[in-house]
């Protein structure tokens, strides 16, 4: 397989051709539209997301139940307050690893 042309190379310089649609554009090439996928700031957004729902259905059931205590199982309020701390404090512990990890970068010489 003949990987450069006559036609690329001028000179000392030669152009470079995509040989896979994976490789990046050249200033020749036309640029693609990336397919949407979901990546790690995707999910990381989504997670921090979904903490805040838990964080807001605990408070608006707290409210609820001092508003009309009647119309609020106190189990249902135990289990948002549960799932509420528990994925607070797991949001707290990544970000601090997260923190830890990018010093110990910063640090290396």
């Amino acid at each position: 397989m003949d990987y450069l042309q006559p036609g690329q190379v001028r000179g000392d310089q030669f152009e470079l051709r995509r040989t896979d649609a994976r490789h990046f554009a050249g200033r020749n090439d036309a640029v693609q539209a990336k397919p949407t996928e979901f990546g790690f700031r995707d999910t990381l957004v989504g997670s921090l997301e979904e903490v805040n729902g838990l964080q807001k259905r605990h408070e608006q059931l707290s409210i609820q139940a001092v508003v009309q205590p009647e119309s609020v199982d106190p189990h249902d309020l135990t289990i948002a307050a549960a799932q509420a701390n528990l994925s607070l404090n797991i949001t707290k512990n990544v970000v601090d690893r997260v923190i830890q990890a990018y010093r110990e970068i910063t640090n290396l010489r």
